[in-house]
């Protein structure tokens, strides 16, 4: 066969037959192999069947993902059926995780946190609208979800990256926390988004920065995306955090306090002292006598964090200024829970009314009712990264717990009354 000269971005051969060859495809094939040598397998021009016959005779199957297979088994955590912690079970060699998309990245977990919605997510909670997600995003292998693992948030370091993924290399140090459809970190490996993470602050171990992600991201979700509260105009306004004393609760009072703002919490009178330190100008123990009636004296609020739920949202609302941009923001959604109870469309419809039900609530006291999510973010990360190599926020540790005590730390967790996170460390599996 002769070669094909180019004529723009179509060779001259498809223009005269009219192929509409786009530069796309152009900028694909011909800038990686020289068009003489194609020429002479197969003319671009012959067929649509010819051109992806010539992609594969040249370079094989297109691959747009890590053909990394330096692992192939690891040691992790699953459970088999929903229920208790002894559902959990050790597994030493089971399938690697892989990367299947170009924007995935696969780290070496060295530390990972059990949060209450992994004890909850173990139960079964949240399961038919996240299968939902599971199943479109191709998580989900012979109609089930198990053998699952679970765990959100991880620190860890990088062993390969996809091909499209462009703010991370091998080597790097980094952690964040994974969207719930994702198969989870408790274990060696785990497979992430690039949008997902950042890099792992530099001044401190990976057992102190796993502790940090997962309630980083649902705090940002909640303070910042849902209640739009902005740093340059934080200083001076008052926060209350519902549960201060937990993960979720000790970070939103080190980020408020950073960002000048009057921060009120409620927690028991054994957490006063965590609370305080970390910058709470004013800590309430809601186990004494008339909580409510000490924060009902206070001057009202203009962002209100509810980590608690239930009665305690309805009551805080009424804590609220009476301006049209305070806000009560819990993190305790219906969504998950509408959904497993009712199926997953009539769950939603049922969460939306009850969105309307709280709206009324909120306007009126004055301001609104909002729900917030978990959402990993590694922009949010990244800021928060800064923040902890600036010393502004500290991680909050109560407790590190082998990787073959994971059980234990689950039993932790679901005991409540948490001072901070419980933390695995999962490089001392042997």
């Amino acid at each position: 066969m002769t070669s094909l000269p180019m004529f723009g971005n179509v060779c001259r051969k498809c223009r005269m037959h009219g192929h509409g060859v786009m530069s796309s495809l152009r900028l694909r094939i011909m800038n990686n192999v020289n068009h003489e040598t194609m020429g002479k397998v197969t003319p671009i021009c012959a067929s649509p069947v010819a051109i992806a016959s010539s992609i594969k005779v040249i370079w094989g199957p297109v691959k747009y993902y890590s053909s990394y297979s330096g692992a192939t088994k690891m040691s992790a955590w699953q459970i088999h059926q929903y229920g208790r912690t002894e559902e959990l079970s050790f597994v030493k060699a089971t399938k690697a995780a892989t990367i299947k998309s170009p924007n995935e990245i696969l780290v070496k977990v060295h530390a990972a946190s059990v949060n209450p919605i992994d004890v909850r997510m173990m139960d079964g909670y949240g399961r038919k609208l996240i299968n939902v997600l599971r199943a479109q995003k191709g998580f989900m292998k012979s109609g089930t979800e198990f053998p699952l693992i679970l765990g959100r948030d991880f620190s860890g370091t990088v062993i390969e990256t996809g091909r499209g993924v462009k703010k991370f290399q091998a080597g790097d140090e980094v952690w964040g926390a994974l969207s719930p459809e994702r198969p989870g970190t408790h274990a060696e490996y785990a497979v992430v988004s690039q949008d997902e993470i950042s890099l792992k602050p530099k001044n401190i171990m990976h057992t102190e920065a796993a502790s940090i992600p997962y309630v980083a991201a649902t705090t940002w979700a909640a303070l910042c995306t849902v209640g739009e509260l902005r740093e340059h105009k934080a200083a001076g306004k008052r926060l209350l955090v519902l549960g201060g004393s937990g993960g979720i609760g000790t970070f939103a009072i080190q980020l408020a306090k950073s960002w000048g703002m009057h921060v009120t919490t409620t927690c028991s009178g054994d957490a006063i002292d965590l609370v305080t330190a970390l910058g709470a100008d004013v800590a309430v123990d809601y186990k004494t006598g008339g909580p409510w009636r000490q924060l009902g004296q206070m001057s009202k609020f203009d962002l209100i964090l509810d980590t608690i739920g239930g009665e305690s949202t309805s009551r805080a609302a009424s804590l609220l200024g009476s301006w049209k941009n305070s806000k009560l923001v819990t993190i305790v959604s219906p969504i998950l829970k509408n959904s497993d109870n009712l199926g997953v469309l009539p769950g939603l419809v049922k969460t939306a009314l009850n969105a309307g039900v709280d709206t009324l609530m909120g306007l009126k006291s004055g301001g609104s009712v909002r729900w917030a999510v978990f959402m990993p973010n590694g922009s949010a990360m990244d800021r928060v990264r800064r923040m902890v190599e600036s010393d502004q926020i500290k991680p909050i540790v109560q407790e590190v717990f082998p990787f073959l005590e994971v059980p234990a730390a689950f039993e932790k967790v679901s005991n409540g009354h948490l001072r901070g996170k419980i933390v695995i460390n999962t490089t001392n599996s042997a």
